[in-house]
């Protein structure tokens, strides 16, 4: 039971990887540079770029499992040359922005576009959809926390239930290859609704130095987040950081139903990260 992972050296899929291959599984890794991946032994690395359908031949060709990372643009075409290979399964990539209908949600309309694609080809699917990945810390502070030991942000006590970027894999993994996945849509978060104070307090722990939180406002937020992101993208962290102080959001238990054990805590997640939390001077010093 061959299965091929899309995204094989995202933050995900290589995750994904090394699950597959802890279980036993015959695992194809798909990258678009075979040369710096930098996969664990086992894999088999194939070149291919999702945005480029064609490039996939080779790596479907015998395929009977598909982990797909979300690319709206080619999902269609993606979905049925697996289809023709051979895939009788795909579990996807998703998010639960896909859940939020209130408006314009650019990360919403990414998603469900892949979804689409994979209900419409009739194959047995699972999709995978996390909430905000912890793994966003080291866009959104990592600077300023590695070169101050500081972090901003508006709406002090908006709290979120941030996911290690493992559990996400853990769950795909289940679904890959384990039955009764088929039909499923898991809405994962992490297992505390934490503010970004608290937030701060378990990077400081892991870091093993103090990182101190700054309220900032909506608007320096706005300008800082646009830095690294599509203006929709920063509209939506920021619609959600407002609700979340309305409506804080709830820790589910979905990773612990689907696994069998529970979510890692963001401690974990810090703990995991440490040398990406620290001065580049320092890393390989401690």
């Amino acid at each position: 039971m061959t299965v091929l992972v899309t995204g094989a050296t995202g933050a995900v899929g290589r995750h994904v990887v090394d699950g597959l291959l802890a279980a036993g599984a015959p695992v194809r890794a798909l990258t678009r540079r075979p040369q710096e991946a930098g996969l664990p032994a086992g894999t088999e690395v194939y070149e291919g770029d999702l945005t480029r359908p064609h490039t996939l031949t080779a790596a479907l060709a015998g395929a009977e499992r598909l982990y797909l990372f979300p690319e709206p643009g080619t999902a269609r075409e993606v979905v049925a040359l697996a289809k023709r290979a051979g895939v009788r399964r795909i579990v996807v990539l998703s998010s639960s922005s896909v859940l939020d209908t209130s408006g314009d949600n650019h990360s919403g309309a990414h998603h469900a576009a892949v979804e689409r694609a994979v209900e419409e080809s009739g194959l047995a699917a699972t999709f995978v959809r996390p909430d905000e990945f912890a793994n966003n810390i080291l866009w959104k502070w990592g600077h300023s926390l590695r070169t101050e030991g500081v972090v901003r942000g508006p709406y002090a006590g908006a709290r979120r239930v941030l996911i290690h970027e493992a559990d996400v894999a853990d769950v795909a993994v289940a679904a890959l290859l384990e039955d009764g996945h088929e039909g499923q849509a898991y809405h994962l978060t992490g297992p505390q609704a934490l503010t970004q104070a608290e937030q701060a307090a378990a990077l400081a722990a892991a870091r093993g130095a103090p990182v101190a939180f700054e309220e900032i406002s909506p608007d320096a937020a706005r300008a800082e987040l646009g830095r690294f992101m599509p203006g929709p993208v920063v509209e939506m962290v920021l619609g959600y950081l407002a609700d979340a102080l309305v409506h804080p959001p709830v820790p589910l238990d979905t990773v612990r139903r689907v696994t069998g054990r529970p979510a890692r805590t963001f401690a974990r997640w810090a703990a995991d990260h440490a040398t990406d939390l620290i001065p580049h001077s320092r890393r390989g010093t401690t």
